[in-house]
């Protein structure tokens, strides 16, 4: 009898040992933190098809122990006559890890005036690893949209403004105690068409023209300069310039002027072969285009421009056209009239207009850019100022495509 008045006791002297160790156990566990980590997911995805304006706001935060694992899916889908859309994402993550993935997509059709604005904030602390993916699409069909995508990670921001179709991913990974790096992938966002100064002259080009240029005007981007000389009227283009403006971070404007009279076909061909000829011989390279300087005084016909252009066009350099293109002026109807002859004249001929004539001045003072020209023309420049007091120079405004065909 005393034996089986024994086990019970120890029976539950054992039970109560376990429990305890279990207690014990299951408070340490939570006391450590980091050990157990907690995935909270938050995604919102929402379609609106709306004749008026969509807004999705997203929040996600993540508690500051452990990984998070956050997705945020937005798709709005508009058809009608206006549509302003708005979307803003903001997640606020402090832990060990995090990926985070944000995707908004836009498609809007049958819309005149869009009006999109996506905003995507990232505010992220984490010790060791944080994937960060922004993928926004703007798909728009309608005659007028302005969209604006701004991401924010952590402390780095980017935004683009664009019309039209807007694809932007942005990929951002911060590793080892939140040093951060970030990198952006895939993004098909055309730089924005800018205005470039710069200047032309007749004159040689040295370190002393250079540095009257910058005292008195500003740094030209573009310095116009003419192929071979012309006696009593041009110094032509020699090696040490090219050099020295190449030295100075300024591109070379090519300008043949080596007639008087701008009529007959066969005379514009003649023209554009040997302006090609000497510019292979001065060893200007393929791309760069070489302008026609068409004077406000010389006679003028389509011919001519229409023969410059069929040689040119054929050749390693683009054809160009340097003249006053008022409206009053036969250069503008002779030049609109080879487009009328040559379809493919007006879309490939850039045009370096001296109309309207504003006055010389400085960088810094440069006049709005309103250069005059045929409708439909490929305007590439505006020869504003001319014939300044100082440097010998006339002052222009260039648009930056001209860039690509400037040596």
């Amino acid at each position: 009898m005393k034996k089986y008045k024994v086990l019970p006791v120890v029976l539950a002297a054992f039970c109560t040992v376990l429990v305890s160790f279990f207690v014990f156990s299951f408070i340490d566990s939570n006391a450590s933190g980091g050990t157990n980590p907690v995935n909270e997911q938050e995604s919102n995805s929402e379609e609106n098809n709306s004749e008026k304006s969509n807004s999705e706001e997203n929040t996600n935060s993540k508690g500051s122990a452990g990984n998070s694992d956050i997705s945020n899916n937005v798709q709005n889908n508009v058809n009608g006559n206006k549509a302003d859309v708005s979307n803003d994402v903001e997640n606020n993550v402090t832990g060990e890890n995090a990926d985070i993935s944000n995707t908004i997509d836009n498609n809007l059709t049958n819309s005149n005036d869009n009006q999109i604005e996506n905003n995507v904030t990232n505010n992220v602390e984490v010790n060791v690893n944080v994937n960060v993916e922004n993928n926004i699409s703007n798909n728009t069909e309608g005659s007028s949209s302005s969209s604006e995508n701004g991401n924010n990670d952590g402390k780095d921001e980017n935004k683009n403004d664009e019309n039209k179709n807007n694809d932007e991913k942005n990929k951002g990974n911060n590793e080892d105690k939140g040093n951060g790096k970030n990198e952006e992938e895939g993004n098909n966002n055309k730089e924005e068409d800018r205005i470039v100064w710069g200047v032309d002259s007749a004159s040689l080009t040295t370190e002393e023209m250079i540095s009257c240029v910058g005292d008195n005007f500003g740094s030209p981007e573009i310095w116009g300069r003419y192929l071979g000389e012309k006696e009593g009227v041009s110094k032509g283009l020699t090696s040490d310039e090219i050099e020295l403006l190449h030295s100075n971070d300024i591109k070379i404007l090519l300008i043949w002027n080596h007639f008087v009279d701008a009529r007959g076909y066969e005379n514009g061909q003649k023209q554009a072969q040997d302006a090609i000829k000497m510019a292979q011989e001065l060893g200007v390279p393929e791309g760069v285009a070489i302008f026609a300087d068409i004077e406000p005084d010389y006679p003028v016909d389509s011919e001519f421009i229409r023969g410059w252009f069929e040689i040119m066009n054929e050749s390693p350099y683009p054809p160009g056209v340097y003249g006053v293109f008022d409206a009053e002026q036969e250069l503008y109807a002779a030049h609109e009239q080879a487009g009328k002859d040559n379809g493919d004249l007006l879309g490939n001929t850039y045009v370096w207009t001296a109309a309207p004539n504003i006055g010389v001045t400085t960088q810094k003072e440069a006049p709005e850019y309103k250069p005059e020209a045929p409708d439909n023309a490929l305007i590439g420049g505006w020869q504003y100022g001319l014939d300044a007091q100082a440097c010998n120079i006339d002052t222009n405004l260039f648009h930056s495509d001209v860039l690509d065909v400037v040596w």
